[in-house]
């Protein structure tokens, strides 16, 4: 009975954990159902296993390794840049109301537009390159990584600060030692809103600009009536995305194992 009990925990662990992918399944399922049902041609809807056929062939020949390669490559280099942009530009603007003043609405502005438009111009200044890609990606990621680091500082407690200086604390000690880990919650949680974001325009730009990359090759399956080709691309931006978001969850754990939200977590 004590190994019945102690494995009990395990036991409903795993057992959450798979129900988690429930509605993946389910979904699964459905997909299967109805490509197999003859409610829609092969061409509107392949079957999952016509496409994993595809999705394996294009391992084979080193085509998926060389888009998914470029594509993780925009995508994360114009977050990395978006991030270090755009947490160092959250805390400039958190200590200057001069700047505060000017980049305000900016931000206020630039958050909620489309920044993908922009593309037809970044196209005309930097070409056809990777450079364009990367600059929509930065462009895009920036703004949530900004608005959730001035939110995170912003809500650093006043008595923590004043008691910091009052104790003759500097400000670079005060800004390295007491605002940002008070503030790196709210900053990873723009970081993981930023991370998806990052994906998404990198596919889009790779999608209307052609070339190599997931998006790419999807546009090009879609010039193709290539159904299984776009339908392969789906899936593989499906697993790409989860696999990144499950990441920066993971980080976020890690970087925050002394913060009450770890504690919770792991009481939960």
């Amino acid at each position: 009975m004590a190994r019945v009990a102690q494995r009990a925990p395990w036991v409903s662990a795993i057992g959450w954990g798979a129900a988690r992918f429930l509605p993946i399944g389910l979904l699964l399922a459905a997909w299967e159902l109805l490509s197999h049902s003859g409610a829609v041609t092969p061409f509107m809807l392949p079957s999952i296993e016509a496409v994993v056929a595809r999705i394996a062939r294009d391992a084979g020949t080193g085509e998926l390794a060389v888009n998914l390669g470029l594509t993780l490559y925009r995508s994360l280099l114009g977050f990395a840049i978006a991030a270090v942009a755009g947490i160092a530009l959250g805390l400039f603007i958190s200590r200057s109301a001069v700047v505060r003043w000017f980049f305000d609405p900016v931000i206020s502005v630039g958050f909620p537009m489309p920044k993908i438009a922009f593309l037809p111009i970044v196209v005309l200044w930097l070409g056809f390159y990777d450079v364009s890609r990367i600059t929509m990606v930065v462009s895009d990621a920036i703004f949530p990584v900004v608005t959730a680091t001035i939110a995170g500082i912003q809500g650093v407690e006043r008595e923590v600060l004043w008691s910091a200086r009052n104790l003759g604390a500097s400000e670079r000690r005060l800004q390295w030692e007491i605002v940002l880990p008070a503030a790196l919650p709210q900053i990873l949680t723009g970081l993981q809103v930023a991370l998806p974001i990052a994906l998404i325009v990198d596919i889009v730009a790779e999608m209307i600009m052609g070339g190599y990359g997931i998006g790419g090759a999807m546009a090009t399956a879609s010039r193709f009536a290539d159904s299984r080709g776009v339908f392969a691309g789906l899936v593989e931006i499906a697993i790409v995305g989860f696999c990144l978001v499950k990441a920066m969850m993971l980080v976020r754990r890690r970087l925050l194992l002394w913060h009450p939200e770890a504690l919770d977590a792991a009481n939960g």
